[in-house]
């Protein structure tokens, strides 16, 4: 019995701790052997992110950059004055969490780290149980290892939201695949409250509740219409009003702040974003196509993408290798609909639309890999198609992407922007 306690921990265990040694290690050598980028210290004015002795710093390096910046000022000094809505686009639960963690050990980034680290681990345990549900054994530990070594997986160690949204969404699923409604309806609100694409997991849920899979369910006793739902609605599905009413507590929270209960969604213009309907996928393959012209003529001039400012050469191999992501996410977006139960897919091309439907005009695809990232269902059809393909092909699937795990990390420790 003490064996099967512990199997999806350890399941759990090795990937997380073998992924996490790899990205503290890509990240070091990034900052040692190339050193900060130009211009990083503007990125950090106040020095948030360096609270600690330069030595200590540096084994922070590759959790403290970027957005952490706007996490722990949260987490410090709370949404500030009425007019800052740049602030309102990072939602509250990891910040709360990284500064109740923090008061505890004594350092907010401290405190924030081990929020991450802690949620991740959870996360992995979580999608092992998920994923052999859905996948089986084998498979569903080569999801498990795709999630850790995604190339972008070094969000998930970084002062970052990322896995604590992976965990309550998981949770949520895995909790609702169970015939637990209630703690389907927790996590899926306090997903809602880490980050703006939370409110979509009402989708799932209902997917679930609805059409199943849930519980043990039998095999269908005669044919149905596709769209006749498989159970009947009881009261239980009222648990799921706590993922609308999360959110509506949150924009009711900025409004009093604020003075503009639209300020998270406001806040992305501050951001460069703009509504346009799917449209990361037009500008995005446009900006790729573009940036491969650059790479091809191989002069600066002209500038075949000057929306984008610096050195065309970077942003050309940018907009090419968040192309690289798109063109995976639709791809596996298309499986998982295919493959996977409805709930599954159906979550995935929505939160992806959600996504794609915002881009920067300096960079259209911006921050997709962060976003891909958490989106486990592309992950989980990646398993099940690389498992089709014979022995070793989850393994060399999983080599592939920590190889490219431990490029981005390095670039991304030394303040360059990956994502």
């Amino acid at each position: 019995m003490r064996r099967e306690r512990s199997g999806p921990l350890l399941e759990a265990w090795r990937p997380f701790w073998t992924s996490r040694a790899a990205v503290w290690a890509a990240g070091l050598l990034g900052v040692l052997w190339l050193g900060q980028a130009p211009g990083s210290e503007q990125y950090d004015p106040a020095g948030v992110t360096r609270p600690f002795s330069p030595f200590v710093d540096l084994l922070l390096a590759p959790a403290a950059r970027w957005d952490a910046v706007w996490f722990l000022s949260i987490a410090d000094n709370g949404y500030g004055d009425t007019g800052d809505h740049a602030k309102a686009a990072f939602y509250p639960l990891y910040p709360l969490l990284s500064k109740l963690v923090g008061f505890v050990v004594g350092s907010t980034a401290i405190g924030a780290l081990v929020v991450s680290l802690a949620s991740f681990f959870a996360a992995l345990v979580l999608l092992r149980k998920l994923a052999e549900l859905e996948l089986g054994p084998r498979d569903g530990r080569v999801a498990v290892l795709l999630v850790a070594f995604f190339p972008s997986a070094f969000f998930f160690s970084g002062i970052y939201s990322e896995s604590l949204f992976l965990l309550l969404s998981v949770g949520a699923l895995l909790a609702a695949r169970n015939d637990r409604w209630m703690w389907a309806g927790i996590a899926g609100g306090l997903a809602a409250l880490t980050r703006n694409s939370g409110a979509v997991l009402l989708l799932p849920l209902l997917l679930i509740y609805l059409y199943g899979p849930r519980g043990a369910d039998p095999p269908q006793a005669s044919p149905r219409p596709w769209w006749r739902p498989r159970h009947a609605i009881g009261p239980d599905l009222l648990w799921l009003l706590l993922i609308p009413c999360a959110l509506a507590g949150y924009l009711a929270y900025i409004g009093v702040v604020l003075g503009d209960p639209f300020a998270p969604f406001r806040a992305q213009e501050l951001w460069g974003r703009h509504l346009v309907p799917l449209g990361g996928i037009w500008e995005g393959a446009r900006a790729a196509w573009l940036g491969l012209r650059q790479l091809v003529h191989g002069s600066m001039t002209p500038n075949y993408f000057s929306e984008a400012g610096g050195d065309p050469f970077v942003n050309a191999g940018q907009n090419l290798m968040l192309f690289g992501f798109l063109v995976f996410a639709l791809v596996a977006a298309v499986g998982a609909l295919r493959r996977l139960p409805l709930a599954y897919g159906a979550y995935a091309l929505v939160a992806l639309a959600l996504t794609l439907s915002y881009p920067v005009d300096a960079q259209p695809l911006m921050s997709l890999p962060r976003f891909v990232l958490v989106l486990f269902p592309l992950q989980m059809w990646l398993a099940q198609w690389v498992g089709r393909r014979g022995d070793g092909g989850g393994e060399r699937a999983v080599a592939v992407c920590a190889v490219l795990l431990g490029l981005l990390t390095a670039q991304f420790a030394r303040w360059g922007f990956v994502a």
